[in-house]
């Protein structure tokens, strides 16, 4: 069982007074992290590669979070990771070097059920000539099923960019087994991890994906990006960085990275080792979490018109703690907006994933598909009592009723 008071301990905003169950759009920030940041700033903030003292002190500080974070991936090797100021702007970087080495009529394939971060850069691949097909989200379990993809694997597809879980329903996808179908069809896998790097243990390597992203700013850390890459991939890429910059990750990383919010990442790690690491943190994570996920699917399945999204069953080998739902008859902007006053942070629309957006709302009936789902997405950080105090906001929203125009 978690020590919940000192985990909130470690997190200034949650003594606020607000309740914040918008976690899948950005988790709370450890005070562990933003004291690096500022640590940084303020005693080593200087040009890395020099011979004097703190510029050496400045670049074993960075090397070293870079250390930890290749141990949080599970990735064999420090030169396997990149960092970035956000997922898609690595995703875009990634796709723009793939453009080089594609050819006429290669196929990429992406799915419906991703954030638009793993699906634009590769779509703006067919300007080259790529021929971009959509693995479609199975809509009677509303998962990435293999039978889907199947159809659509060739002896040209060169990659297939998915989704780890959803960032609107956070069921748990088989990237391991996956992979293998993708590998055996001789193409490669680029995974979004975003929606699952809160929740899980991430082992890069024993999954053996080809590339992997995830957003710091959404694991309890600063707002960063980070890929994984295998370092044979990395080094065959085209650079996008200078030209006489031609092995590992600084060829995707111009501008080089920036160095106070990467070593804050440090912070996370270590506050992952105060549970014993990675491995036993993200289980107490996950046991805590299956709670408080069962808690509140079981209070909105009693409420009047919710239609709940996706998997019903908390079961934390089964999705993570995102869950999304629709009110018949109601828009959700009307029912967040009352939740709003009760100062509990929830969220409606798209969450950039608007295909699968789109087929969720027409699947629940709502009028206008366009107005997106509400999600309430929750960490390790919140408690059993937020979650009640969220649920009695949000029938109390619905017994309201519309308000008078």
């Amino acid at each position: 069982m978690l020590d919940l008071a000192s985990v909130r301990g470690a997190f200034p905003a949650l003594a606020s007074g607000h309740v914040f169950l918008d976690n899948a759009g950005g988790s709370q920030t450890l005070r562990a992290v933003a004291e690096r940041v500022s640590d940084y700033l303020l005693t080593s903030n200087v040009q890395h590669g020099a011979s004097y003292a703190v510029s050496q002190r400045a670049m074993e500080r960075v090397a070293a979070a870079i250390t930890a974070t290749t141990h949080f991936m599970g990735a064999r090797s420090s030169e396997e990771i990149v960092v970035g100021p956000s997922t898609t702007q690595l995703l875009i970087n990634l796709a723009s070097s793939m453009a080089g080495v594609l050819q006429p009529g290669d196929e990429i394939i992406i799915t419906e059920a991703d954030h638009e971060a793993n699906r634009g850069p590769w779509k703006r691949l067919a300007g080259v000539g790529a021929t971009i097909k959509v693995w479609p989200i199975d809509r009677a379990t509303w998962t990435l099923e293999p039978s889907g993809l199947a159809p659509l694997l060739s002896e040209r597809t060169k990659l297939v960019a998915f989704t780890h879980c959803t960032n609107l329903l956070g069921t748990i996808h088989d990237v391991s087994a996956l992979t293998r179908v993708i590998h055996d069809a001789g193409a490669m896998v680029c995974v979004d991890g975003v929606g699952y790097a809160p929740h899980r243990e991430l082992r890069v390597a024993e999954w053996d994906v080809d590339y992997y992203v995830f957003s710091a700013y959404k694991v309890f850390g600063p707002h960063l990006g980070v890929l994984y890459g295998k370092r044979e991939l990395l080094d065959a890429l085209p650079t996008i960085n200078h030209d006489f910059i031609t092995t590992g990750a600084y060829k995707l990383q111009p501008g080089n990275l920036n160095f106070e919010l990467t070593y804050s990442l440090l912070g996370l790690y270590q506050y992952l080792a105060g549970f014993g690491g990675p491995a036993r943190a993200f289980a107490d994570f996950a046991e805590h979490e299956e709670a408080l996920t069962g808690r509140l699917l079981e209070r909105l399945a009693e409420l009047p018109g919710v239609t709940l999204h996706g998997e019903r069953d908390p079961a934390r080998d089964r999705r993570v703690s995102t869950v999304s739902f629709s009110v018949a008859g109601r828009a959700p902007a009307e029912i967040v907006s009352a939740v709003d006053e009760h100062k509990i942070g929830i969220r409606h629309g798209d969450f950039y994933a608007r295909a699968l957006a789109r087929a969720l709302a027409e699947a629940a009936g709502q009028p206008d598909p366009a107005a997106g789902v509400i999600r309430v997405s929750m960490a390790h950080y919140n408690t059993l009592e937020e979650i009640d105090r969220a649920a009695d906001a949000i029938s109390d929203a619905i017994t309201r009723g519309p308000r008078a125009a």
